[in-house]
């Protein structure tokens, strides 16, 4: 009993860490592609290559979460021009 308990204990998948490897030329390319189209400031860009220095996956996630939150917003600054938008309906008299 005390040695399965003790098994459990030191083979923890949850536990277990992840090897990380870093960017390859390949990989910054693309890494740099994704940002193609978008307006970033250089800290943003600069961020996500000293992240793919070290860990390849974590600087494409960064990038992703980065380009979701800037899409979620350019949508809420589209939608509130639709809401503020001109009506002639109502005129001065």
């Amino acid at each position: 009993m005390y040695k399965a308990l003790i098994d459990d204990t030191f083979h923890d998948s949850e536990g277990a860490e992840t090897t990380t490897f870093p960017a390859t030329d390949k990989n910054l390319l693309v890494l740099i592609e994704k940002f193609l189209g978008f307006e970033i400031p250089p800290k943003v860009f600069l961020q996500a290559i000293a992240i793919a220095d070290y860990d390849c996956a974590a600087a494409f996630r960064y990038v992703e979460n980065y380009l979701i939150v800037l899409k979620n917003k350019n949508k809420r600054k589209h939608k509130k021009l639709l809401v503020l938008g001109y009506s002639t309906r109502f005129e001065n008299n």
